[in-house]
């Protein structure tokens, strides 16, 4: 049996978008419960120099809206990063899962070959759409899903390693 770029992609970004979402209501009513401003853990970090949970949630989405457009062919939506709110981060991953629903297999399957190249900085990368998909989109978007988890459970929240993988299928 083979696995298709579309059948990679799209259920595993939908799932960890929407798993984050879950993530961050229940972070919103931890600070409810325990009378914690919001906005005191959204600008949390794990470490000074590591990016608040804000952040995280724009880049995780971004890299997905992004990454699944680019192996697409297509332009994505521009978001500003102006998020302040739970209601709004998980308002922003919802528009990104809605955008990234909307790509059918015949636009994602067949660009294992793609050349993506992709501005970093003053630098540029070049993949084939295969090593886009496994070696930079899906890591990245687990990385940033798995540093929101951090970071609210650094900060009480209670989170199990289901609320990461979502339930079972």
């Amino acid at each position: 049996m083979t696995i298709s770029m579309y059948q990679v992609a799209i259920p595993s970004l939908v799932r960890s978008l929407n798993n984050l979402v879950a993530i961050l209501e229940k972070g919103a009513a931890h600070a409810e419960a325990k009378k914690i401003d919001p906005a005191v853990l959204i600008a949390s970090r794990l470490y000074p120099d590591m990016l608040p949970l804000s952040r995280q949630v724009h880049i995780a989405s971004d890299i997905a809206r992004r990454g699944v457009a680019r192996l697409a062919g297509v332009e994505a939506p521009a978001l500003e990063d102006n998020e302040t709110t739970f209601a709004e981060l998980c308002d922003r991953l919802r528009n990104v899962v809605a955008f990234i629903e909307t790509f059918t297999p015949e636009q994602i399957d067949g660009s294992e070959e793609k050349v993506i190249t992709l501005p970093i900085g003053k630098e540029t990368m070049t993949f084939a759409g295969q090593s886009y998909l496994l070696f930079f989109i899906l890591p990245n978007v687990y990385f940033h899903v798995t540093t929101a988890y951090d970071i609210l459970r650094h900060n009480g929240v209670e989170l199990g390693k289901l609320d990461f993988l979502g339930a079972p299928r």
